[in-house]
């Protein structure tokens, strides 16, 4: 395996880990680091008081200022409480040790990771601070007060480093949050756009297939066809629905091939005709290459218009026109005039603004209205793209 791999392999093992151990790995390798002779001159001395040799407890103390960030996240606020405690027996004792830089992570964990009582854990932290200049003034410190007040703002831009970090990192869980509820919106909208189609066409197809039915009781021929095709249409609708419904099981993914696709507009069509309707089919081009979502549109637009003409228009002659090009298909259904039916059909009056929404989100268009004699003629655009 290459280098670069093994490192990239070994940093995301590495953050697998629990926060814990590698927060305490990072105390115990700053504890070790901490009583090295080199690295004590960086050490804090902020009461200047006259240095000690180490002794037992400054080994204690040092250990307060490390070990402890083990819990940096898990427990900031006991944790800074801690390192603080070791950081004032340090200074007031006047031990050199580079572990006095843990003090400063500690008060940059309880700025980003202090979820309770963020301002109780502020104000403690100031008092606590003006309490040990206090002490180590009584102590004999050297230090004058522009030398706490530098020390002070030092500790201050941690926390307001820390502080700083968890608004950015508020900020990015709300996106997420809004993200997820966007896609969520949009796809109980998609639902709702696919449950008005595949019911609305089915159940009007059944419905004007149940009137006619009452009128065949003389033709039995007739009535079984009507009947054989009534239970076809339910059948079908089940299907889809089962299939639709299918997107909201966790444990099932409907796969993008069983959508309807514009390849299916002549059985869309021989069903119509089943029911009654007088439909002719005028395709010029072959079908596919658009995608699926281009394509189940431009199957909805034909499928919406077909059972408006079901509703408003039964048993007048329909043309449905579909040019199938490179840059994409441009789709017209006309049904032609006539009076309304004598037991129409009620309809929410929401699919063709459905379909319109649908349309553009593919920057194409559709037009919906009264044509020149009398009928209503229902044009739609929908351009090529990338394949989805």
């Amino acid at each position: 395996m290459p280098l670069g791999r093994r490192g990239a392999a070994a940093l995301a093992w590495w953050r697998a880990r629990s926060v814990v151990l590698r927060d305490g790995a990072s105390g115990v390798l700053l504890a070790l680091l901490a009583f090295v002779p080199q690295l004590a001159g960086a050490g804090t001395r902020l009461g200047e008081l006259p240095r000690r040799p180490l002794d037992a407890l400054a080994v204690l103390a040092g250990l307060a200022q490390t070990l402890p960030l083990a819990g940096r996240r898990r427990l900031p606020a006991v944790c800074f409480a801690v390192v603080a405690a070791g950081f004032a027996v340090q200074e007031l004792r006047g031990y050199v040790t580079f572990a006095g830089a843990g003090l400063l992570v500690a008060l940059y964990s309880v700025a980003a990771h202090q979820r309770r009582f963020r301002a109780w854990v502020a104000a403690g932290a100031v008092a606590a601070y003006a309490g040990l200049v206090a002490a180590l003034h009584a102590a004999g410190s050297a230090a004058r007060p522009p030398d706490y007040t530098i020390f002070f703002l030092l500790l201050a831009g941690g926390a307001a480093m820390g502080a700083w970090v968890r608004r950015g990192r508020i900020a990015e869980a709300e996106r997420r949050r809004a993200t997820a509820a966007a896609a969520r919106t949009a796809e109980r909208a998609r639902i709702a756009r696919e449950l008005h189609d595949v019911i609305t066409h089915h159940v009007t197809a059944m419905v004007v297939q149940a009137d006619a039915a009452q009128f065949l009781a003389a033709r039995p021929e007739r009535l079984t066809q009507n009947l054989t095709a009534i239970s076809g249409t339910g059948r079908r609708a089940l299907g889809e629905l089962r299939d639709l419904l299918g997107v909201l099981d966790p444990d099932r993914v409907a796969p993008r091939g069983d959508l309807p696709a514009l390849a299916g507009i002549g059985e869309l069509v021989a069903r119509s005709r089943a029911a009654g309707q007088p439909v002719e089919l005028l395709e010029q081009g072959r079908p596919g290459g658009l995608g699926s979502g281009r394509e189940l549109a431009g199957y909805r637009v034909v499928q919406e218009a077909l059972t408006n003409a079901l509703k408003y228009a039964p048993g007048r002659p329909t043309v449905v026109r579909v040019v199938h090009r490179e840059d994409g298909v441009r789709i017209t259904v006309t049904s032609a005039p006539g009076d309304a039916p004598a037991r129409p059909v009620g309809g929410s009056g929401r699919g063709l603004d459905g379909l319109r929404d649908r349309v553009e989100v593919f920057g194409g268009s559709l037009d919906a209205g009264p044509g020149p004699d009398g009928g209503f003629t229902v044009t739609a655009r929908i351009p090529a793209g990338e394949i989805a």
